[in-house]
């Protein structure tokens, strides 16, 4: 650490940091996105908010598919970057509509895991990933 102030990024720090932000916000999506699958597997009567006439078992599906598949996909570091749409898609919704005559204190959480999934957005998965072992291109000789 010869330069604490330097503006250069060491790689490996900086795959590792993607590395660490993705499992964390993957598993933490995880106790989120598990209950629900619970809910949708269960034989009693799904109640859960029926975004734009969809229905409550569509809307639920489509938060299912998000906070536990997408959050798979995001943990492994496959798809990744497709990954995120959804689960962007679904926090905003939760923000907005879900939780939008609620205190901000009660809404916050669901913007920080958005801007969590921005960042891996725009960052990718890093090298520390299905993403990253699947498109290595072969030498040419």
């Amino acid at each position: 650490m010869r330069n604490f102030n330097s503006s250069k990024v060491n790689d490996i720090v900086l795959n590792g940091l993607i590395l660490v932000i993705q499992l964390f916000v993957g598993i933490s999506m995880l106790t989120h996105g598990l209950p629900k699958l619970e809910m949708l597997t269960a034989n009693d009567k799904i109640e859960f908010m029926n975004f734009l006439g969809l229905g409550s078992v569509i809307s639920l599906v489509l938060v299912v598919f998000a906070e536990v598949l997408c959050s798979v996909f995001i943990i492994v570091g496959f798809l990744t970057r497709f990954s995120t749409v959804p689960l962007m898609m679904t926090m905003l919704i939760a923000f907005f509509v879900r939780h939008g005559s609620d205190p901000y204190v009660v809404k916050e959480l669901s913007l920080v895991y958005f801007f969590f999934y921005l960042t891996i957005f725009v960052l990718g998965s890093g090298k520390f990933s299905l993403d990253w072992l699947f498109s290595k291109k072969e030498a040419v000789y």
